[in-house]
């Protein structure tokens, strides 16, 4: 065997395929959480670096591997440094390592931020397929956190075929709420920094602890995507039917389902996973509040990658895809020194 080449694919290679393959990514992502409920993937939990001197700040590691077509393996390296908004740069950044499942051997380093934000906008999609009442449609969606993964979100949802009549933003800063505005100019939108109440509500901000402790947003039994996981009180939580990716998975990291189990001492109230959602083993009740909190799997960064990837293949001469030959050493037993 010879040793692989090494492929680098840059940003605009990936926003071009992600935009190409929307509605592929739910796919992509439905695949991904059965693959992990059957056993034929494997997904570690998260590794979390954190700086003692920022609590705000943290790389996280997300490792994971397919254990049938496409057998892969990968890991999502990606940090969050807030700060970062107020110098130009984005929050989160990020590169996946794609790995041959049988030699081992990295194939490909990608740029990961778009992958990770569109794979959370699918799995935010997905989740709220399955858990809205109303197909494919809000009459008021309520956005808290006007950046990139909420852009993403609101992006595919509006690219597969959701129809939303009224939008509020909400954000501290009504500067990036405008912003946000923009990029949407086709929607009916309007901005505030105090919370209301939709039919459906996304949660993406960069909270370490829940500041949302009012109930009153659950009076109309809403749909809430809590994208960020640590936005709302533990009382929300009780009150709420609430679905998660995995239950070891979310149920962690001082998130709002973790301080919720610290509480009563339990996990009771955890009505189920997206697997069994998807496969109709569990129902909602829709006059209950539901809440979709997933922690985020790099099952789904991976099986993304993958698939950039193998169409890669077949445009190495894009200028967007960097092909390394002799990237890696001579192996050892074909040397003579």
């Amino acid at each position: 065997m010879n040793t692989p080449n090494f492929t680098i694919i840059n940003a605009e290679y990936i926003k071009q395929w992600l935009l190409r393959n929307q509605k592929k990514l739910l796919e992509i992502t439905t695949q991904a959480y059965l693959s992990f409920h059957e056993g034929t993937a494997v997904n570690p939990d998260s590794y979390f670096l954190r700086f003692p001197d920022n609590p705000n700040n943290r790389i996280i590691a997300l490792p994971s591997s397919s254990e049938k077509e496409p057998f892969c393996a990968g890991i999502k390296w990606i940090s969050s440094f807030p700060i970062n908004i107020s110098n130009g740069l984005d929050r989160a950044s990020a590169v996946f390592l794609l790995n041959d499942r049988k030699t081992g051997y990295p194939l490909a380093c990608l740029e990961g931020s778009q992958i990770s934000s569109y794979r959370t906008a699918a799995s935010a999609i997905v989740g709220a397929e399955l858990i809205h009442p109303a197909k494919k449609h809000s009459s008021h969606m309520v956005i808290v956190g006007c950046g990139l993964i909420s852009h993403s979100i609101l992006s595919l949802m509006i690219g597969t075929g959701w129809n939303i009549d009224k939008i509020t933003l909400v954000d501290l800063d009504l500067d990036r709420a405008k912003v946000f505005s923009n990029k949407f100019n086709n929607l009916k939108i309007e901005t505030s920094k105090k919370l209301v109440s939709g039919d459906l509500i996304l949660f993406a901000t960069s909270a370490i602890e829940p500041h949302v402790l009012d109930t009153d947003i659950l009076n109309n039994n809403p749909t809430i995507l809590h994208m960020s996981l640590r936005d709302l009180g533990v009382d929300l939580i009780e009150k709420s039917q609430n679905f998660v990716d995995d239950v070891d998975h979310s149920v962690k990291a001082n998130t709002s389902l973790y301080l919720t189990e610290e509480k009563i001492g339990n996990r009771n109230f955890i009505t189920g996973d997206i697997a069994q959602l998807i496969e109709g083993e569990i129902e909602i009740n829709s006059d209950k509040p539901r809440i979709y909190a997933p922690f985020g799997m790099g099952i789904i960064d991976l099986l993304v990658a993958q698939s950039i990837y193998q169409e890669s293949l077949l445009q190495n001469t894009n200028e967007n895809i960097s092909i390394i030959g002799e990237f890696f050493p001579v192996p050892y037993n074909k040397t003579l020194v």
